[in-house]
C-alpha cells in the first residue's frame, strides 16, 4: 500500500530546546540542527514534548519555530509541534508555522481536558480545514491522559492533510489496527519500539535518543527498510538500553538533556517543573553512556 506521509519516512528527531540563563539559545540550536543534518536526518521537530513545549511562552514557541525553520533552510524537513488543548491555539500556531514553511505540523492529542472521541475527531477535522501542510497525529496517553481509538484515526484520516500518526500508545495491537484501517504513515513514538513498529508496517521513528546517537538510529531503519533484518536486530539489541534509560531514569527530556550536557552539546539547563537529574541519577546516566561506549571526555 502507498502511505500518505511517506516522504517523512526515516528518523525525525524531538529536539530538545536549548536554553541558556532561562533564555532560547540560539547558538547552541544551530549546533544541535546542524549535528541532525550532517548525520542525514530525514526531519527535525521543534517544540514538542522532548522539547519542553508546555513551558515556552507563545512568543518563545514561535520564535523557536520560527528560527529551526530559518537555520534547516531547505536542507532538512522541519515538523513543527504546534499542537495543543485548545483547538482555536492550535489552529494558530499551526498557521503562523506554515506562514514560516514548515514542511509539517505534529499535533499532540488534546491534554489534560480529555474529550471525547467526538471531541479528537472534531478538533483535528478543525484543523485540517484550516491548513494545508501535512499533519502528523501525536497519540500519546501516557502524556495526555486519553487514547484516540484506531477507529477514531481512521475518520480523522478522511481528510487528506492529515499524514502520519506519532504512535506513542505503547501498543503494538493499537499500532496495527492503525496501519489495516489507514493509508497512514505510521511512525514510532518509542525509540525501544521502533523496529517491531517497523515490522508490522511503520516507517520509521520520531526519536529522542536520536539527539544522541542519529547515525545509529538511521541505520537501524535503514537496514530493516533494506531487508537486512538481522542488521537491525542488531542495531536495536545495542541501542535497547540506552533508549531504555533516557526514558525511564527520570522524565523526558531530563536524561536526554543531561546526556547532551555530558557531552558538550547543551548547557543541559531545564524549566520548571522539569529539575536536573541527583548525584545517583546522574551517575546511572554516564553509566549507560560508558556502557554505550559513548565517551564523555569532553563534557563541558
Amino acid at each position: 500500500m502507498s502511505r500518505r506521509g511517506s516522504d517523512f519516512a526515516g528518523l525525525s528527531v524531538a529536539l530538545v530546546t536549548p536554553f541558556t540563563d532561562g533564555k532560547l539559545d540560539v547558538a547552541k540550536l544551530k549546533e544541535q540542527i546542524e549535528f541532525q543534518i550532517d548525520a542525514g536526518t530525514t526531519c527535525v521537530v521543534p517544540a514538542g514534548t522532548t522539547g519542553e513545549s508546555p513551558t515556552l511562552s507563545h512568543p518563545e514557541h514561535e520564535r523557536l519555530i520560527s528560527e529551526t525553520i530559518q537555520i534547516a533552510a531547505g536542507r532538512i524537513k522541519v515538523m513543527a509541534g504546534t499542537g495543543s488543548n485548545s483547538t482555536s491555539e492550535a489552529i494558530s500556531l499551526t498557521e503562523r508555522a506554515a506562514k514560516e514553511g514548515a514542511d509539517a505540523t505534529l499535533q499532540v492529542a488534546p491534554y489534560y481536558n480529555k474529550p471525547t472521541q467526538e471531541g479528537f475527531y472534531q478538533h483535528y477535522k478543525a484543523i485540517a480545514e484550516a491548513i494545508e501542510i501535512p499533519i502528523c497525529l501525536y497519540n500519546i496517553p501516557g502524556r495526555t491522559g486519553k487514547n484516540i481509538d484506531p477507529e477514531t484515526i481512521a475518520r480523522i484520516a478522511e481528510f487528506q492533510t492529515i499524514t502520519m500518526v506519532k504512535e506513542a500508545t505503547g501498543s503494538l495491537d493499537q499500532a496495527s489496527q492503525v496501519l489495516s484501517m489507514t493509508d497512514l504513515t505510521v511512525l514510532s513514538g518509542d525509540d525501544s519500539l521502533t523496529l517491531p513498529l517497523m515490522a508490522i508496517g511503520g516507517e520509521g521513528v520520531v526519536s529522542v535518543v536520536g539527539n544522541i546517537v542519529p547515525k545509529d538510529m538511521i541505520a537501524l531503519v535503514n537496514s530493516f527498510a533494506a531487508g537486512d533484518v538481522a542488521k537491525a536486530q542488531e542495531w536495536h539489541h545495542k541501542l535497547f538500553p540506552l533508549c531504555q534509560d533516557l526514558l525511564s531514569i527520570a522524565s523526558n527530556p531530563i536524561p536526554v538533556k543531561a546526556a547532551m550536557a555530558e557531552l558538550g552539546r547543551d548547557t543541559g539547563e531545564l524549566r520548571l517543573p522539569m529539575t536536573p537529574l541527583n548525584a545517583d541519577q546522574l551517575t546511572a546516566l554516564r553509566q549507560t553512556l560508558a556502557n554505550y561506549g559513548i565517551d564523555t571526555f569532553s563534557r563541558a
